[in-house]
């Protein structure tokens, strides 16, 4: 059997060269996806449309070759299965009507039907795929989802969820378990459908006190895990707090990811230093380093690679690439992680 290298860092093992991919690999930096996304009207219709889906998905691995394969979806497909009203504002990005700050959960009609075109999208990148890749699934967080199911749509600060979470605890944790429910259900349909690992996003967790990261983090995440573990104990799943900072030890320490997600923010000799000896990371390349390129890339990638240099690692950015990476400086990063 073909090895899987980012499998197997994922299990606690270390490689060199080191495993890459990148977050957001498949979008808008590439030509081949702008020009299949102008071809179907729109991201949503995109999504939905699983052999675009599946195309889209495998083009970075085509152009590229890296050892990772993300799922092309979004997020807020959960909140879309839950019942809200999903659609996509061109330069503003995504809106969800009724939004919970004015309507109840018991208001929406759940309509997890919607999940299966992701799950057909699975399906047919699997029979398509290099056997040395490893396939990924996803899933946003709780509190990352909560977030936009109360606002209605992105924001800085999430203050419009900070006030719901203090002010009516209790029916927030209603709606937090209700994703819980729904994103354990979607996760063990990816696996079911053949992806080999996972990861979880929480992209908005660094605008949270310790306290209500306890609450709205940590908590949340561990359950999805156990949960998903009792059934597929097997399948590794990465952990992704961005913008964590210092609470990133203890989400370590209880969450129980196989692996954690390290943002550009965080100093990797720090993190090598106060995370759990031989826990795999994965990260953690400035995307605008990767845009720079020259020597700022080549500086940020040899720091980071000597600050992992004892741990199993991933090497990845420590967010999704921009729409404006040149492919040459992409084709540069490969270069100096595979040489």
């Amino acid at each position: 059997m073909t090895e899987k290298k980012l499998l197997n860092v994922l299990k606690g093992n270390q490689e060199s060269p080191l495993p890459l991919w990148l977050m957001r690999q498949a979008g808008r930096y590439l030509p081949e996806y702008r020009a299949l996304r102008a071809e179907k009207g729109g991201f949503l219709e995109l999504v939905h449309d699983s052999e675009a889906a599946a195309e889209v998905t495998l083009q970075p691995i085509k152009r590229f070759g890296f050892d990772g394969i993300i799922l092309f979806s979004d997020i807020l497909v959960i909140p879309h299965a839950m019942g809200q009203d999903l659609w996509f504002v061109a330069g503003e990005g995504p809106r969800l009507a009724p939004k919970l700050s004015e309507a109840q959960l018991e208001d929406l009609t759940p309509d997890h039907s919607r999940l299966d075109d992701i799950y057909e999208t699975v399906r047919l990148v699997k029979s398509q795929m290099p056997e040395n890749a490893t396939f990924m699934g996803f899933a946003g967080s709780p509190w990352t989802i909560a977030t936009y199911m109360v606002n209605g749509q992105g924001s800085k600060d999430q203050n419009e969820t900070r006030r719901y979470a203090y002010n009516d605890p209790q029916n927030f944790q209603k709606l937090v378990d209700s994703i819980i429910d729904i994103t354990v259900q979607y996760l063990c349909g990816q696996i079911e459908a053949g992806v080999d690992a996972l990861q979880l996003f929480d992209s908005w967790s660094g605008s949270l006190s310790p306290a209500q990261f306890d609450k709205w983090v940590i908590a949340p995440n561990k359950s999805i895990i156990e949960r998903v573990k009792e059934q597929y104990p097997n399948v590794p799943i990465i952990g992704f707090p961005k913008g964590a900072g210092g609470k990133l030890i203890k989400y370590a320490q209880q969450v129980g990811a196989d692996a954690i997600g390290i943002d550009e923010s965080v100093d990797p000799h720090w993190a090598h230093e106060n995370l759990p000896k031989d826990l795999p990371v994965q990260g953690n390349l400035d995307p605008l380093a990767l845009v720079a390129g020259g020597a700022a890339l080549e500086e940020s990638v040899e720091n980071i690679r000597n600050a992992f240099q004892s741990r199993p690692h991933i090497f990845n950015l420590g967010h999704g690439i921009v729409p404006d990476t040149p492919i040459a400086h992409v084709e540069k990063l490969i270069t100096l992680i595979r040489d």
